[in-house]
């Protein structure tokens, strides 16, 4: 019986074709028949339609075996290019990256203001330059995704940027009114969680980041789709109560886990004790070889406080790989085994637990991938930042 139309089909089985061939980085017709079950016939018609687009190279793989030479079928990386843009408060950074997700450019402007139209005009311009600078290629700038460090709806409209103070923005709609590709806007966790998804934990569908920066930030991939909840402000988990009565929170209540695991709660307490303004990661690197006592205490507290929200999280989305980004859990000695060994409750259940090995570039890194999956319409990208 047949349950598509034809047209839906060939959309259906071009997918899953590119996004082998994404995934293999470099495989033959046969191998590709073989993975995806689909007869030679229809590899040989998309695979056609895919070199005359341009999207996929040939290569005759040279190889010593007796018997005739395989043709290699790749992505054609540099036939275009995605634009990641992470706008933060006091900074806006921009990557670029090829259709294989591997960053070729990257910079960054500082902001001294938080006004939206001003902001607006920088992005705009900036934008303008690298689809400039890259209009040779096949497809030029194929897609831009914008992060932010607040909360978005389903609809791509920024409700809320605390730090900016923005309530309300479309910022989607303004730019596609000057920008002529494919814009999307998404919040800075969601990227998190999608770059390290796609770039370095490719067997799980089920994955939850968090970062522990000026605030917590929560990503979730369930079922290979960003857990958003009704109107897209899920996982705003640095505002779950820890602590009733705790240290007072910007949010309006009292005792959130933010304000006990942020690395900015940390600074703030060691810059207080110490009578340090300034203080930087090296220094507190620098006590900790030191063996000082207060420091090591603190850091098992902000341990201990960590596990709480986690284990919580753990019981409510059963996640596969849980991925932490932190710069001082991979500072302090044996981070993780401290954490575990607090997350002893009997129904928490999940596969992996691990300290982000992308770090801070997951947020844009993750921006530019989704560029990329929008673009190539596949399900889903296993990318490499190896060349």
């Amino acid at each position: 019986m047949v349950t598509g139309d034809a047209a839906y089909i060939k959309k259906i089985n071009r997918s899953l074709i590119l996004g082998k061939i994404v995934e293999e980085k470099m495989i033959s017709r046969a191998d590709v028949s073989k993975v995806t079950a689909l007869t030679r016939a229809t590899i040989s018609a998309q695979v056609a339609a895919l070199l005359e687009e341009g999207l996929i190279v040939e290569t005759q793989l040279e190889h010593n075996a007796v018997g005739r030479k395989p043709i290699m079928l790749s992505l054609n990386r540099q036939a275009g290019y995605a634009l990641g843009v992470d706008l933060n408060y006091g900074k806006i950074s921009f990557t670029l990256s090829d259709l294989l997700g591997y960053p070729v450019l990257s910079n960054h402007i500082e902001i001294n203001t938080t006004d939206y139209s001003e902001i607006y005009k920088l992005i705009v311009e900036h934008i303008n330059t690298y689809t400039t600078n890259y209009v040779n290629s096949r497809y030029g700038i194929v897609g831009i995704v914008i992060a932010i460090h607040g909360l978005v709806t389903q609809e791509e409209v920024i409700h809320y940027v605390p730090r900016l103070g923005w309530h309300d923005i479309d910022l989607k709609a303004d730019l596609e009114k000057d920008i002529n590709i494919p814009i999307y806007i998404e919040n800075n966790a969601n990227l998190c969680a999608f770059a390290e998804r796609v770039y370095a934990h490719h067997k799980t569908d089920n994955l939850l980041s968090a970062s522990f920066s000026s605030g917590v930030g929560v990503g979730m991939m369930m079922n290979s789709e960003f857990f958003c909840g009704h109107d897209g402000f899920a996982g705003e988990m640095g505002h779950m109560i820890i602590m009733p009565g705790g240290k007072p929170c910007e949010c309006g209540n009292k005792g959130c886990w933010e304000k006990y695991v942020s690395e900015t709660s940390v600074f703030e307490y060691l810059s207080k004790e110490k009578h340090i303004k300034h203080l930087t990661y090296e220094q507190i690197q620098t006590w900790l070889d030191e063996g000082d006592h207060q420091v090591h205490e603190l850091m098992e507290q902000f341990l201990y406080y960590l596990a709480i929200g986690l284990n919580n999280m753990i019981n409510m989305y059963n996640p596969d790989v849980v991925v932490l980004d932190s710069e001082l859990l991979r500072m302090y000695p044996n981070s993780l085994d401290k954490i575990r060994e607090n997350l002893h409750s009997s129904i928490s259940h999940y596969r992996e637990l691990s300290i982000s090995s992308i770090g801070k570039e997951s947020c844009i890194l993750g921006a530019c991938a989704l560029a990329i999956k929008h673009f190539l319409d596949v399900p889903m990208l296993n990318l490499s930042l190896e060349e």
